[in-house]
């Protein structure tokens, strides 16, 4: 019986990763350009892109494991280019979760 955790962890560290992207671009990058702070898109990019390393190895794992669609697969790495990307996805995946409890994984 597969566990639902993993999944679990997916849906979590993409909303993680859609709170960093906005905080790049809407906090980070401003600061960087009209306040002269190019230490805060150092920092914050640099989280960023470790959530999004992470999201996508989960993303990866979670397509082999329950058997999604490669097209799945490349909506989850278009969503985290899409500001707010994520959040709008989350909807559709934590449906996906319901299932794969209801299943038995």
């Amino acid at each position: 019986m597969k566990s639902t955790k993993l999944f679990s962890w997916f849906r979590k560290v993409a909303f993680i990763e859609g709170i960093s992207y906005i905080l790049l671009l809407g906090v980070a990058m401003p600061l960087k350009y009209l306040a002269d702070m190019p230490k805060a898109v150092s920092v914050v990019g640099g989280l960023h892109g470790a959530l999004f390393v992470g999201m996508m190895v989960l993303a990866w794992e979670s397509y082999s494991q329950y058997r999604k669609s490669f097209a799945w697969f490349v909506k989850v790495f278009v969503s985290s280019l899409v500001p707010f990307g994520t959040f709008v996805l989350d909807r559709e995946w934590k449906k996906e979760e319901a299932e794969l409890k209801a299943a038995g994984h």
